[in-house]
């Protein structure tokens, strides 16, 4: 019996003791809360929704440049049917001239290379005529710029292989390769805008020459644009875009076709409001061509938008939504 009595009270015992430990103990934080108590809240890239739902985030305007976004401000556009060709750009072959040596012999001493400029007459070559034995100058036919050598000092030259070529490229030849089932709508003189894709925009020219026969290869005819190229942006070998106008509708707003986006099943356009904030705003859509999209609604002629990169602000947004949770 004494024995029951003593395990009763060392049991009592310990239990007052776990007791009075877990009362003296500092009482621990739930590691998840604990660091939601201590972590700052972001001045940037947090979203928030005003009374009517729309999402906003605040993104600094160093941060939109930094990672490539262009804004732009929405305006009236002229949307366009068009029919898109490709192309290549040519040294215009009416201005080209190939200089060959006279007699053969060896070079003794040459002055161009490619890609120098040459005027007419311009000194470029000197030979060593293998008859005579005496030096003749190779000269410059026309101005224009050393596309291509095939002499070196002291090489041999020969009179059945041109040493330089010179071209003009002050114009330049735009090939365009028509398909067969687009060639009843092209015609000479019609109006076509040549893209180089070099960001500089497009370039305005006319159809001045359509071949008569086709090629059986690829089944496209050759129409030709020739451009003006003072200041030596077009290259020859460099492949361009065309589009041919077929008809014209102006709207009142539009925004630039990579400006569109989906958010939650919306179609939405990120506008950029007073200060840091970008709103997801809904908008209705309407016509469109390759370049630009009618807005009919949800945006205001002048108001500015996210034109380019606008992929960058989605997931920024998508980025702030999951923090914010």
């Amino acid at each position: 019996m004494k024995t029951s009595s003593t395990i009763v009270v060392a049991v009592i015992a310990a239990a007052l003791g776990a007791c009075g430990y877990a009362l003296l103990a500092p009482a621990r934080v739930p590691p998840a809360e604990h660091a939601a108590e201590k972590r700052p809240e972001k001045p940037n890239d947090h979203v928030e929704q005003d009374e009517h739902g729309a999402d906003r985030i605040r993104i600094s305007n160093v941060k939109l440049a930094a990672a490539g976004v262009v804004l732009a401000e929405a305006a009236s556009a002229t949307l366009t049917d068009t029919l898109a060709f490709n192309g290549i750009l040519r040294a215009n072959q009416e201005a080209v001239v190939q200089v060959t040596p006279r007699f053969p012999g060896i070079a003794k001493s040459i002055l161009k290379r490619i890609g120098d400029k040459v005027g007419k007459d311009d000194l470029l070559a000197a030979i060593e005529s293998n008859q005579s034995l005496t030096v003749y100058e190779l000269r410059a036919p026309i101005a224009g710029t050393i596309i291509e050598r095939q002499i070196s000092l002291g090489e041999y030259a020969s009179e059945q292989k041109p040493a330089f070529v010179v071209a003009d490229l002050s114009t330049i030849w735009v090939d365009l390769s028509i398909y067969r089932q687009d060639l009843r709508r092209v015609r000479l003189n019609d109006e076509v805008l040549i893209d180089l894709d070099d960001g500089r925009g497009e370039i305005k020219g006319t159809i001045s020459y359509m071949a008569p026969i086709g090629s059986s290869e690829t089944q496209t005819a050759l129409a030709r644009v020739v451009l003006p190229n003072p200041d030596g942006r077009l290259r020859p070998g460099l492949f361009v875009t065309a589009r041919l106008i077929l008809a014209a509708r102006n709207v009142a707003v539009a925004v630039r076709r990579s400006a569109i986006q989906t958010l939650e099943s919306k179609t939405i356009v990120f506008v950029r409001e007073d200060g840091d904030k970008i709103e997801a705003r809904p908008v209705e859509l309407g016509d469109s061509d390759l370049r630009f999209v009618e807005i009919r609604a949800g945006l205001s002629a002048g108001e500015r938008y996210v034109a380019e990169n606008s992929f960058v602000v989605k997931a920024e947004m998508g980025k702030g939504e999951a923090e914010h949770d």
